[in-house]
């Protein structure tokens, strides 16, 4: 059986050449052709879905920006697949190449869809509302009324009562007249149109305040022990990450010092035992202005101060710990923060002693708030609840080259054992070192002592200085705002004619169209029609 002459397989007709070869694209054609597809509103719909899916793994491992420390931690428990990711920069994902390559094609998409849709919608905005049908029963909502030749002379003119019960609509009108009729013709709706636009103009300006707030605004953490402070400067933070444009001028002069560490765990309910309640640390400021005094921070009640919001962020126990030579000569002394490992608050932490001693010594930490027996391990211990009801502290001791003197920066939170010799801790013939507050054990080979003073808390401290936040919220309710206004105002057109008939008597026709749903188009065509109708025939209306 044939194809149809009009088959996609067919041959070509014969008075068409075969041999014809449409002119290709060339380089500047190809540009083009990118650019369109890049500025349609298809592929910036699309690019901000990709924006979506590609933040997800910001929430799924910790960042470099807010969380150091719990990257560090991720290294550590996943040795093998934590190099894997962070080649894929998935620790740091926000500044990524690949996030920044969305980021920067979806504002350049978004911008070659703003311009041509403000100049046209501009030029709307100018011009006249469109030309009236000629066949008005083609439209929705289409019905006719008469005016009878012995009511025309005490009506007030047809077209132009229409225009002012349009206009007091707010339509916008305009009249337009042929042969054999007269008409008006009303458009509003706009809004609808604007709307759209400050959407995605916010949306812009959402993704360029979050530029300029990366690359001038910073975060830095810092763990402070009560009854210490802590001054606004680089050297104060322990781990610190400023944006791309910052400068050591944007740092605010401040300090806070902690004064106290409230904390509420659940004793009554038998299944949440050990379950915080409450933080409250409780702080004295010194700053610019008017914002030095006593305040407070909670979880999720920041202080803000310089500029800077501070956030707590965890807590934890700092030991005290003193260690003496063997003549009783202090070398060491200081509360140490630990890290807490469970919510139970079983922490780890890291003494490094690298002068006055006979040898460099350093301890590897585990202090149990209160302590009790692991149900998993025979006879190691752990804690039971994380208030303070029966501490105990547990060292593992080494000796040798702490590594200190080499000129390379080290973390506190670590200690490296490759050049040292383990005294005592599992492993050896010496027990871990325990240690209750108040008590003083020797050290391994006649070091010296350690003993333990009483346990201090700390805090967390997140600092987040963010030039942009009150822009980004600005332009938040501006999309908000945009988004309502283009989904609930209807854009529709409606006519109103008046046709001469032969007998004197005028026909009344009066139709509407809506660009997109408009579910009461219907009815504001039977409201002008009714009110119309009614103003021309002196009738009341219902």
């Amino acid at each position: 059986m044939s194809r149809p002459s009009d088959h996609i397989d067919s041959a070509p007709p014969r008075d068409e050449d075969p041999n014809v070869v449409q002119p290709k694209l060339g380089p500047l054609g190809w540009v083009r052709w990118a650019w369109r597809q890049l500025t349609s509103m298809r592929t910036a719909l699309f690019l901000l879905l990709l924006l979506a899916i590609a933040a997800v793994p910001g929430s799924l491992f910790p960042q470099r920006g807010a969380d150091p420390s719990g990257v560090t931690k991720y290294f550590s428990d996943n040795p093998q697949l934590a190099p894997v990711l962070d080649k894929f920069q998935l620790f740091d994902v926000y500044t990524s190449f690949w996030f920044s390559a969305i980021y920067l094609l979806l504002f350049a998409s978004l911008i070659g869809c703003i311009i041509p849709r403000t100049a046209h919608h501009a030029r709307a905005l100018r011009a006249r509302p469109p030309k009236t049908p000629v066949r008005l029963t083609r439209m929705s909502g289409f019905q006719s009324r008469i005016l009878p030749a012995e009511l025309r002379d005490d009506a007030p003119n047809p077209i132009e009562s229409a225009r002012q019960i349009l206009r007091r609509s707010r339509y916008r009108v305009s009249l337009y007249q042929d042969a054999r009729s007269t008409s008006v013709s009303a458009e509003r709706g706009y809004l609808r149109e604007t709307g759209n636009l400050v959407f995605h103009i916010a949306l812009l300006g959402v993704l360029v305040a979050v530029g300029i707030g990366g690359g001038f605004g910073y975060t830095g953490q810092k763990v402070v022990v009560v009854g210490q402070s802590f001054v606004n400067s680089l050297p104060s933070y322990n781990s610190f990450n400023p944006g791309r444009f910052f400068s050591d001028g944007s740092l605010e002069p401040f300090s806070i010092r902690v004064d106290s560490l409230d904390v509420a765990y659940e004793t009554k309910n038998p299944n949440a035992v050990g379950t915080p309640l409450d933080y409250t640390a409780k702080v004295t400021t010194t700053g610019p202005g008017d914002s030095s005094g006593p305040a407070t921070i909670k979880v999720n009640d920041p202080l803000a101060i310089g500029g800077t919001n501070v956030y707590l962020l965890g807590n934890g126990y700092a030991p005290t710990i003193t260690v003496k030579d063997p003549q009783g000569k202090i070398v060491f002394s200081d509360s140490v923060p630990f890290i807490a490992q469970d919510a139970r608050l079983t922490s780890l932490g890291w003494v490094k002693v690298p002068d006055g001693l006979r040898e460099q010594v350093g301890m590897i930490g585990f202090f149990y708030p209160t302590v009790g027996k692991s149900d998993t391990a025979a006879g190691a211990l752990t804690s039971t609840f994380p208030g303070l009801d029966d501490p105990v502290l547990s060292l593992n001791v080494y000796a040798g080259d702490l590594g200190v003197d080499n000129g390379v920066p080290q973390s506190v939170y670590s200690l490296n054992t490759d050049k040292m010799t383990q005294l005592a801790g599992p492993g050896t013939k010496t027990k871990a070192l325990q240690l209750k507050p108040g008590q003083t054990v020797e050290l391994p080979n006649g070091l010296g002592t350690i003993s333990l003073g009483d346990v201090k808390r700390y805090a967390s401290l997140d600092v987040h200085h963010d030039p942009a936040q009150v822009w980004v919220l600005l332009f938040a309710v501006l999309i908000l705002g945009g988004l309502l206004t283009s989904l609930f105002v209807p854009r529709r057109r409606i006519w109103v004619k008046a046709v001469e008939n032969p007998d004197g008597s005028l026909t009344l026709e009066y139709a509407g169209l809506a660009r997109g749903e408009d579910p009461n188009l219907l009815a504001a065509v039977s409201a002008v029609a009714d009110e119309h109708t009614a103003l021309l025939t002196r009738q009341p209306t219902n």
